[in-house]
């Protein structure tokens, strides 16, 4: 077969056309099906079979493993198998026939992702429960530590999670390579249903650490979650001063991030010290907050009671801060609120810290006040 013909079908098979696909390789005779069996196309490395499983077309995926002999288990340049495609794809009825036809339920792609995996980044329970029915193990990890049950947690579908606990209760006892937890993961991406199931039915204890000491709490907190951040303090006893392991507590995790509405929540509902200084570099959540450019979160922090001219362990102002993350927004904001550039422990201004030109010119009179 040329080129030109080999394209040719992985459109037919793309775009499920199985009489043409059959015709075009029944024409070519036998060579023609051990050519297609074996072939592998472009930098990815797919062949027919991985076509046909990704775009769910069953009579393909049949024919080509009944009729024209492909093996049912063919990797890929990233060691994907069909079922590893059907699974990520919610292809129900191709994941059921390529386990009936002998697809190994928990081979390994690229990074020792499994189907099970796969399939749990998609919100579909029914083909979590095929697998799981032919004996997918949920408890796997990958190359991160991450199991089914942390990937389910992270797409935050109840079902699926409840199913997975169903299935293996003690599942959720699982920990990636920096020990972050589904809870963690559950918490960050604000899946309140799935932290509430976590938090009725497994045993997590409070303000639990990954390797940079960031809690749960800390993670809905910082990305703005902040209902999830109320179940974690009302269901679990959650810490909203915790610090993490350099010394940062989620007022200053908030400054970073910028999320204005978590800094009124933590300091006017929790009544946080907004002055609170991270311990290791005696840092405040207006520094942070400068560092980063958040120009709203500064205003806002400033509303709620922080200190303007409050300085680290090395003597610098939010302007040194603003400077050293080259944000002219931010240094304009503090100068216009009325910071005064000034030196640090080091005799260093935060003017000597402005490398970029708009930072440098935020310092020149005459300027317009920032809206």
């Amino acid at each position: 077969m040329d080129e030109d013909t080999l394209k040719l079908l992985v459109k037919l098979t793309q775009e499920g056309q199985l009489n043409s696909l059959e015709k075009r390789i029944t024409s070519g005779g036998l060579a023609a099906a051990q050519t297609v069996s074996s072939k592998h196309y472009g930098r990815s490395g797919d062949t027919l079979l991985h076509y046909a499983a990704r775009n769910g077309h069953l009579d393909i995926v049949e024919y080509l493993i009944t009729r024209v002999g492909m093996d049912v288990d063919v990797y890929n340049n990233d060691y994907k198998r069909p079922l590893h495609e059907a699974a990520s794809m919610s292809h129900q009825a191709c994941v059921s026939y390529l386990l009936r036809a002998g697809a190994q339920v928990d081979s390994l792609k690229k990074a020792d992702w499994t189907p099970l995996m796969m399939a749990c980044t998609r919100r579909n329970l029914d083909v979590v429960q095929e697998l799981l029915c032919h004996g997918a193990d949920p408890a796997l990890k990958n190359k991160d530590g991450w199991n089914s049950f942390h990937i389910a947690c992270r797409e935050g579908d109840p079902r699926v999670v409840q199913h997975l606990l169903l299935a293996t209760p003690d599942v959720w006892k699982t920990e990636s390579k920096t020990h972050r937890t589904p809870l963690h993961t559950a918490a960050m991406h604000g899946c309140e249903e799935v932290v509430g199931i976590l938090l009725d039915r497994c045993g997590y204890t409070p303000d639990s650490t990954d390797s940079c000491g960031v809690t749960p709490f800390m993670d809905a907190v910082r990305n703005g979650h902040i209902s999830v951040a109320r179940l974690l303090l009302e269901k679990h006893q959650a810490s909203p001063t915790a610090a993490d392991i350099i010394g940062a507590q989620p007022v200053h995790q908030v400054a970073v991030t910028g999320q204005e509405e978590a800094l009124r929540f933590l300091v006017r509902d929790l009544n946080v010290d907004v002055n609170q200084r991270a311990t290791n570099v005696q840092l405040t959540a207006l520094h942070y907050a400068a560092k980063e450019g958040h120009t709203s979160a500064i205003k806002t922090l400033l509303e709620l009671g922080a200190d303007l001219h409050a300085r680290d362990k090395k003597g610098r102002t939010a302007l040194h801060m603003a400077c050293i993350g080259q944000q002219a927004d931010a240094a304009r904001t503090l100068l216009h609120l009325g910071l005064k550039d000034s030196e640090d422990t080091s005799g260093i201004t935060a003017r000597q810290h402005a490398k970029k030109p708009d930072v440098v010119r935020a310092f020149e009179c005459g300027l317009p006040k920032p809206t």
